[in-house]
C-alpha cells in the first residue's frame, strides 16, 4: 500500500523517503524518521520526518521571505492556485483516502467523504474570490461642533466630509498546527483561507498522522504555489511545535487541539502579541426535552459512538434528558450502541473503528473505570472488544450521571456518552451552561419556539436544533475554554486577516 511513506499511485518522488517541505524544496530531516502506525492493524503505514528546531525556523524564514511577493499577487491568482490544488487532490482521491484511513483508523466511508472529500471542498470554497473592501458611510463634520478626531480629519474649525474604507489585509506568516482526527479537512480549513488572503504558512501536522499533510503539500506544489508560501515540518518532539509558535518570523498561530496545549500556545503568543485562532476542546451538551423526536435524538447523539470513534470535539457527549423521557432515551441509546459493528474500518459493514493509539485507548478506558467509581451505571460497553489487533474501544453509555462527575466535565475524546436527568427548562439550561467548555451544544424538542429560545441561552459557539448537521458557511468556534475566534466560510477570511481603515477628506 505504501512505499517509504508514499501512497502507491500518488505522491511526489522526492517525498518517498519522508522529507520535510521547506522553501519549495524537499529536505532530509535532521532528526531522522519515525514510524506512523495504522490504529486498526498496529502495522506500519510509513515513515514521517522528524524536524529539528533549526529546520522549523528555516521554514518560518522561508515563509517570511515569500510573504511579500505572495501578498502582492491578485486574489484571482491565488484562487487559481487553490482551484488547481483541489483538482489535483481530487485526481488522487482513492489513494489519498486510503492513506487517511490507514493513518487515522477512520472507516473507509469517513476517510473518503469527511476527510479527503471535505479537504477538496475547502480548497474549492476558497478558490472563490470575495470582496476584501467595504465602504463606510461618510462622516459629516460641522465646523466647531465635532470631536477632536473629526477636527483633525478636516482641519480645526472647518466643516467637511470624511470618507473611509475598511480593507482586509493578510496577517503575514501563519503557523498552522493541526489535529490528528482529520488530517485533510482540518489542514485544508486553515491553509486554503490563509493562502486566499495572501498569507504564507508553516504547517505542523499532528505527529500521529502527518503523511496526508505532505500529500497536500505535493498537490499545492504541483498547483503552482511559489516556494516558501507553504512549508510543512513534522515531528514527535515537543520542540517542533514550540519552535513553530515562538519563532519571531511568525505573526499568527492557528491551532486545533486540546485546551491544555492551546493555553500554553496562547501564553507564548501573548508575550509577542501574535494573533491567534484557537479551536480547542468540547463537552457538547445535548438538551433533550420530553417532547423530542426520540429517533432523531438517538441518531444524533449516537454519532458520538461512531463518527471518528468519538474523537471529535463537536460530539454531543453530555446528554441532558428531561425526566419524562429519561428511561426511554437511555434504553434506545443502549440499543443503538449495542447494534453498532466494531472492527476493521476497511470493511463496508464497519461503523466503529479504533481510536488513534494504545495510549489514547488506555485514557478512554480509564475514564470508564472512573465513571464506575463515581457512581455511574455502565449501561452498555465498558469493555475492550474481543479483537486480536487494533486500538478499539466499545461504544459506552453511562447512565445515572451527575454534572459534577469528571466524566461529565472533562473531554474524553472517545465513544463515551454520559446521560444526566433534568426537570424543567431552567434546570436544563443551567446544567448545559455549567461547563468549562462551550463549542457546540444541541437541543431536541418538538416545540421549535422553545428549541430556539433555549439555543439562544446556551453559552456555546454553535447550537444544533434537532440536528447534529453543520452548515459549512456558518461561523465555527467556541465560548469559554473551547477557543478563541471563528472560522469556516467567509469568517475564515476574516480570521486570517487584519482590518485596515483608510480615511480621506471628502
Amino acid at each position: 500500500m505504501t512505499d517509504g511513506g508514499r501512497v502507491s499511485g500518488g505522491g511526489h518522488p522526492a517525498a518517498a523517503g519522508g522529507k520535510l517541505f521547506i522553501g519549495g524544496t524537499w529536505v532530509e530531516p535532521d532528526g531522522g524518521h519515525y514510524e506512523v502506525t495504522d490504529p486498526a492493524t498496529e502495522e506500519p503505514v510509513g515513515w514521517a520526518p522528524e524536524a529539528s528546531r533549526d529546520q522549523v525556523r528555516a521554514a518560518c524564514a522561508a515563509a517570511r521571505e515569500a510573504f511579500g511577493p505572495w501578498s502582492r499577487t491578485t486574489p484571482e491568482e491565488r484562487a487559481a492556485v487553490l482551484g488547481r490544488a483541489a483538482e489535483i487532490i481530487g485526481s488522487h482521491f482513492a489513494p489519498y483516502a486510503e492513506l487517511a484511513r490507514a493513518e487515522t483508523g477512520a472507516t473507509t466511508g469517513t476517510a473518503r467523504a469527511m476527510q479527503v472529500g471535505v479537504g477538496v471542498a475547502r480548497f474549492r470554497r476558497y478558490a472563490r474570490v470575495e470582496p476584501a473592501e467595504w465602504a463606510i458611510p461618510p462622516q459629516i463634520n460641522e465646523a466647531g461642533g465635532g470631536t477632536s478626531h473629526a477636527l483633525e480629519a478636516v482641519g480645526a474649525g472647518k466643516a467637511g466630509v470624511t470618507g473611509a474604507l475598511a480593507v482586509r489585509q493578510p496577517v503575514g506568516v501563519v503557523t498552522c498546527i493541526t489535529s490528528y482526527n482529520n488530517p485533510w479537512a482540518n489542514p485544508a480549513g486553515k491553509i486554503a483561507p490563509a493562502l486566499a488572503m495572501g498569507n504564507t504558512v508553516v504547517v505542523k501536522p499532528a505527529p500521529q498522522d502527518p503523511l496526508s499533510v505532505y500529500r497536500m503539500a505535493e498537490a499545492l506544489e504541483a498547483a503552482g504555489v511559489p516556494p516558501g508560501v507553504v512549508n510543512v515540518v513534522s515531528g514527535r518532539s515537543v520542540e517542533v511545535g514550540e519552535a513553530a509558535v515562538d519563532c519571531d518570523d511568525v505573526d499568527m498561530v492557528s491551532f486545533t487541539g486540546s485546551t491544555a496545549v492551546g493555553q500554553r500556545i496562547a501564553e507564548v503568543c501573548g508575550r509577542s502579541m501574535k494573533r491567534q485562532l484557537m479551536e480547542l476542546g468540547g463537552k457538547g451538551a445535548a438538551v433533550v426535552f420530553d417532547d423530542a423526536d426520540v429517533g432523531s435524538a438517538v441518531a444524533g447523539i449516537g454519532t458520538t459512538f461512531s463518527f471518528y470513534s468519538g474523537q471529535i470535539c463537536t460530539a454531543p457527549t453530555r446528554v441532558l434528558v428531561q425526566r419524562g423521557l429519561y428511561d426511554r432515551l437511555v434504553e434506545q441509546l443502549a440499543g443503538y450502541a449495542g447494534r453498532l459493528r466494531i472492527g476493521d474500518p476497511r470493511m463496508p459493514e464497519t461503523v466503529v473503528g479504533p481510536v488513534i493509539s494504545a495510549e489514547h485507548r488506555a485514557r478512554v478506558e480509564s475514564y470508564v473505570e472512573l465513571a464506575r467509581k463515581e457512581g455511574a451505571t455502565v449501561v452498555v460497553g465498558g469493555e475492550r472488544p474481543p479483537l486480536d489487533r487494533g486500538f478499539y474501544v466499545s461504544p459506552t453509555l453511562l447512565a445515572d450521571c451527575t454534572n459534577d462527575m469528571r466524566v461529565a466535565r472533562e473531554e474524553i475524546f472517545g465513544p463515551v456518552v454520559s446521560v444526566i436527568p433534568f426537570d424543567d427548562e431552567e434546570e436544563g439550561v443551567a446544567l448545559a451552561n455549567d461547563s468549562d467548555y462551550g463549542l457546540i451544544d444541541y437541543v431536541w424538542s418538538g416545540d421549535v419556539a422553545r428549541a430556539f429560545r433555549v439555543a439562544r441561552r446556551l453559552r456555546a459557539g454553535g447550537v444544533g436544533v434537532n440536528t447534529v448537521g453543520r452548515n459549512m458557511e456558518a461561523p465555527f468556534g467556541g465560548f469559554k475554554r473551547s477557543g478563541v475566534g471563528r472560522d469556516v466560510g467567509s469568517y475564515a477570511l476574516h480570521a486570517y486577516s487584519e482590518v485596515q481603515a483608510i480615511v480621506w477628506p471628502g
